[in-house]
């Protein structure tokens, strides 16, 4: 029998209670090569879900695929295909953004000679380069979290897992870390993010999902959430399968 190449994210009836459960038996699949979107009320178990792909945080039960690896069984294997960007990420104060790079490719084993071109790059595509003998304690909230992104990109991983990437961002910026994301899939990169601002959802996401009380009630395109529901933006569909409209 022909088998598809292995999900770029498997996850299998995944748990995790804090006194009451936050991720309840979660399945879900994400293809190779589709930013899919996980959505859901505040307290849905989002952030929890990810921490646990990340390897951040281990589950009460279920597992965790990454290309077909078992993130338990092979953490190292596992975690060399991801990069994980929390919703706060920790920067150095007293490093520019080219020493940030040198040392988070360093921790992956990159050669400096493969980095810099790579940082340089990275840096341009976000329009960074003119801060980069700056230190990055004297950044902007939205230049540390173009930094933190570029910081997750510099070893090339097939998954990019971003929590509420796009907070605190102004425009500008935004369209830089979109554009980056967009760049990242068209180049056969898989990216999965929560996010709470649905037209980022609707405008970038192959498909979505859509997690309430730490179980998926709905995933699809756009299109095939719409024909679940009474149709209409992705704010609509998503107020209709919450129970909140």
């Amino acid at each position: 029998m022909h088998h598809d190449a292995a999900a770029a994210l498997k996850l299998t009836a995944l748990s995790k209670h804090f006194g009451r459960p936050a991720v309840d038996r979660l399945d879900l699949t994400v293809r190779q090569g589709e930013l899919y979107a996980l959505l859901g009320p505040n307290g849905a178990g989002k952030t929890t879900t990810l921490r646990m792909v990340a390897g951040l945080l281990a589950p009460d039960s279920g597992s965790v695929e990454i290309f077909g690896i078992d993130l338990a069984a092979n953490p190292a294997a596992a975690k060399q295909k991801i990069a994980y960007l929390p919703d706060d990420p920790m920067l150095y104060a007293k490093l520019k953004p080219t020493e940030y790079l040198e040392f988070v490719a360093g921790l992956w084993g990159i050669e400096a000679a493969d980095a810099a071109p790579r940082a340089h790059r990275l840096l341009e595509w976000l329009d960074l380069s003119r801060h980069a003998h700056e230190l990055t304690e004297g950044f902007s909230r939205g230049m540390k979290q173009k930094l933190a992104l570029a910081g997750a990109l510099i070893h090339a991983p097939q998954l990019l897992i971003l929590d509420e990437p796009l907070t605190g961002l102004d425009a500008a910026a935004a369209r830089q870390v979109k554009d980056l994301l967009l760049e990242h899939v068209r180049a056969g990169g898989t990216v999965v993010l929560t996010t709470h601002i649905l037209e980022v959802a609707e405008r970038l996401a192959q498909r979505i999902g859509i997690i309430e009380h730490g179980r998926l009630i709905a995933q699809g395109t756009l299109d095939e959430l719409r024909r679940q529901t009474d149709g209409g933006t992705l704010e609509d569909v998503f107020l209709q399968l919450t129970g909140q409209s």
